[in-house]
């Protein structure tokens, strides 16, 4: 095999993305092409409302689905557990329905049956959707190790009118989460890293500019999107922040990579004053330290923190719950 050069490029995306209000109804028409039987992973807080509103759809046609609940936390016994469920029957399509937890876990299942993968996320609380690569953790709650995956999700389908009735931390957890991603991308490429797409690929202009896009997307639109997520309302400020949460982030993190931000939220895991946290709140505080560390400016510091102030999101160890040292 011929070597490939150090100075590669690489960018990974989903098959196809969409986002608007009802979308979920029309999911046999979104995955006719993948096959006739579907089983869906769903959240246990939704499993109940979403398992009758996708069997009362598909009853009407001649396709079929089966509904599982998931365990709660993506662990390798629980990805063992969906993936033996799935290989009792011949399905063609593992569709995920909730939190970023449930969309890796169905992203793993999808991989191990060689299935095509739909993910229908019910927040813009992570930017997981759209990526090839699952995080996996311990039964506990730890962060253990990541899985990488040939390709990424064939479908992202976003309903927003479902997205928009999520709580407001979920929606804010995700803007700390997309703020890392061209905080970390800028870091990356002053360092030459490699990203997530495959080994050894560097990161596009593409790549770089989505990035960009997303921070700068959150910086004019975060408080306007969470005025109108308050009232109810799904304006065209929240449908941009949805975007930059779930596909510019997406596409962002995983073609430039990850850095200090995330690093730092790794670290945070394994206290127990932040297993109640969201990854996307632990990620935000670790975004501050990572421009602190990286010496950027003090103006660009204080547009941060202000944002930070205006969203809710912690900006000192005692704000996120620690109060104690940690040895």
């Amino acid at each position: 095999m011929t070597k490939r050069s150090s100075i590669t490029r690489a960018l990974s995306s989903p098959g196809k993305y969409i986002q608007g209000p009802g979308e979920l109804d029309r999911l046999i028409e979104h995955t006719k092409d993948f096959g006739k039987n579907v089983l869906a992973l769903i959240d246990p807080y939704f499993y109940e409302s979403m398992s009758k509103r996708l069997e009362d759809q598909y009853e009407k046609s001649d396709y079929f689905i089966e509904t599982e609940e998931f365990g709660g936390e993506i662990s390798e016994a629980e990805i063992e557990r969906i993936t033996k469920l799935a290989g009792k029957k011949d399905f063609d399509v593992v569709l995920g329905i909730g939190g970023g937890k449930t969309l890796d876990t169905t992203k793993a299942v999808g991989n191990n049956i060689g299935a095509k993968i739909v993910v229908v996320p019910t927040a813009a609380s992570t930017d997981a959707p759209t990526s090839a690569l699952s995080v996996v953790y311990t039964e506990e709650g730890v962060h253990s190790h990541e899985i990488f995956f040939d390709s990424n999700p064939d479908l992202v389908l976003v309903d927003t009118e479902i997205v928009v009735k999520a709580p407001m931390k979920l929606l804010i957890a995700g803007i700390g989460d997309a703020l890392a991603t061209y905080f970390e991308a800028r870091a990356n490429k002053e360092s030459n890293s490699n990203n997530f797409v495959g080994d050894g690929y560097k990161m596009t202009l593409t790549a770089l500019a989505v990035a960009e896009l997303a921070y700068n997307t959150l910086l004019e639109e975060g408080v306007k999107a969470k005025l109108a997520a308050e009232a109810g309302v799904c304006t065209e400020a929240l449908e941009n922040v949805i975007e930059a949460n779930t596909l510019l982030s997406g596409l962002g993190f995983e073609s430039t990579g990850c850095a200090g931000a995330h690093a730092i939220h790794d670290g945070f895991t394994i206290l127990d004053e932040c297993h109640s946290l969201y990854h996307g709140e632990k990620v935000a505080f670790g975004t501050k330290c990572l421009i602190v560390l990286k010496y950027r400016s003090k103006s660009e510091i204080r547009e941060l923190i202000d944002l930070f102030k205006e969203l809710g999101l912690s900006t000192t160890l005692e704000e996120l719950g620690v109060t104690e040292d940690v040895e």
